[in-house]
């Protein structure tokens, strides 16, 4: 089976800033690994374009685009709040992020690769319609799900969002979408303080305490995400792939590891397989420890590589 990756250089050409944990190093981290792995010569390489003006419009008010372009420096930083900062390579970098989950969507719906990671930054799913918070500008998620249902007429898709933070950008711009199904995982009380009480027919926020293991968080996502992935049957299952969850994570405080982003990935591509025809895409949110990142990022694409169904006493 093989997977597409999409990504371009500009992705690390976004600075937040010195010693801000969202640096171009996570990129070049997460390359390495694929590198070392021998995982990046089995991926299908694909050049993100940019995210058109249409296609953000999609989830962003055209005065939230006016804004950033309008915010946006010739050199050093402009800061949109306490954590997100523009520089001069910020935007382009960000539409190369939202248009690599685009171009993810058309591929994996033409056919004949089923399965996308895009190695991208800025990440996303704290972006609003309308305003830039979390270290996110555009909600590259949201967007790429965004034009599923405009571009290619799908009637249901979902968003599974593993990130260790609430993705309420992404709530924000399906709360009233029904053909969307979004399954958030986050850790709670923790940024960005919402979330635990939300109620909604499609969104299942599965808040979790500060110390969740991996135990624990597999019997949360088994219970709660699994079944109403199964009751929705989507048609494209978007991922939201944040790795802040792991337990070397200096911004969060659960206590997954490796093994457990290959069991959810392993748990997604199924339901991709029963309902989707095989079709998924991911996207990278957070992950600040740079070993535990790139390892986890490797986990999570060799599952979608290597996946196979398993018998029920083996999940």
């Amino acid at each position: 089976m093989s997977v597409l990756l999409l990504t371009h250089p500009a992705c690390r050409a976004h600075d937040p800033g010195p010693g801000h944990p969202e640096s171009p190093a996570r990129l070049g981290a997460i390359g390495d690994q694929l590198i070392a792995t021998g995982l990046e010569l089995i991926l299908q390489h694909v050049e993100a374009p940019e995210a058109t003006r249409e296609q953000l419009l999609r989830v962003h008010t055209p005065t939230y685009l006016d804004a950033l372009d309008a915010a946006s420096p010739v050199a050093g930083y402009a800061a949109l709040d306490a954590d997100t900062t523009l520089s001069p390579g910020s935007l382009e970098a960000a539409r190369h992020a939202a248009g690599a989950v685009v171009a993810a969507v058309d591929r994996v719906i033409a056919g004949p690769v089923r399965r996308a990671f895009c190695a991208v930054r800025p990440p996303g799913h704290h972006a609003e319609p309308g305003r830039a918070m979390g270290f996110c500008l555009y909600n590259n998620i949201a967007i790429g799900a965004a034009h599923a249902l405009a571009a290619h007429g799908l009637a249901r898709v979902a968003i599974v969002d593993f990130d260790v933070h609430h993705g309420n950008g992404t709530e924000a711009a399906f709360g009233n979408e029904p053909r969307v199904l979004l399954c958030s995982t986050f850790e709670h009380p923790l940024y960005p303080y919402s979330g635990a009480d939300t109620r909604s027919e499609h969104i299942v926020n599965v808040p979790l305490p500060a110390g969740t293991d991996g135990v624990a968080y597999r019997d949360a996502f088994a219970s709660r995400v699994l079944p109403a992935l199964e009751d929705f049957a989507p048609e494209v299952v978007f991922v939201s792939a944040g790795f802040d969850a792991h337990r070397d994570d200096p911004l969060a405080h659960l206590a997954l590891i490796e093994a457990d982003y290959d069991w959810i990935t392993r748990r997604l591509v199924e339901v991709a397989e029963r309902h989707a025809g095989g079709r998924l895409v991911s996207a990278l949110d957070g992950g600040y420890a740079l070993p535990a990142l790139a390892r986890s990022v490797a986990a999570h694409v060799k599952a979608l590589l290597e996946y196979a169904p398993v018998s029920p006493d083996r999940a």
